[in-house]
């Protein structure tokens, strides 16, 4: 399973950028996938998750209500739409891909088993 990641960039705080994550190797259907960050110097942290379907979401705090994970199942992709970023956003961004499991380890890394790059996104003051 390959993951590419794309769509970070160099945006003004309170503006707008949608990340996407191509996924290949699979059945793309098959797997709930994941958004995490990691800021410099911090550990990674968990933004959002969805389920096989897109019927169910998961937010951390921090970015709920800003940020909408979607996934379009005939692309294979899964998008993270991200509104009114603030600097504290500013980290690279990772998808990630996971079969089964409980919902209540959406949150946790260790539980997704296939990994992107990463692509960085950067909000400027």
């Amino acid at each position: 399973v390959q993951l590419q990641a794309s769509g970070g960039g160099l945006v003004q705080a309170g503006g707008s950028l949608r990340l996407a994550c191509a996924v290949s190797g699979s059945t793309f259907s098959s797997y709930e996938m994941g958004w995490f960050r990691q800021a410099p110097g911090k550990e990674r942290e968990f933004v959002a998750a969805i389920n096989y379907n897109g019927g169910n979401t998961d937010y951390a705090d921090s970015v709920k209500g800003r940020v909408t994970i979607s996934r379009d199942n005939a692309k294979n992709t899964v998008y993270l739409q991200m509104n009114s970023l603030r600097s504290e956003d500013t980290a690279a961004y990772y998808c990630a891909a996971r079969i089964g499991g409980s919902r209540n380890s959406w949150r946790s890394e260790s539980g997704y088993a296939y990994w992107g790059q990463g692509t960085q996104v950067t909000v400027s003051s």
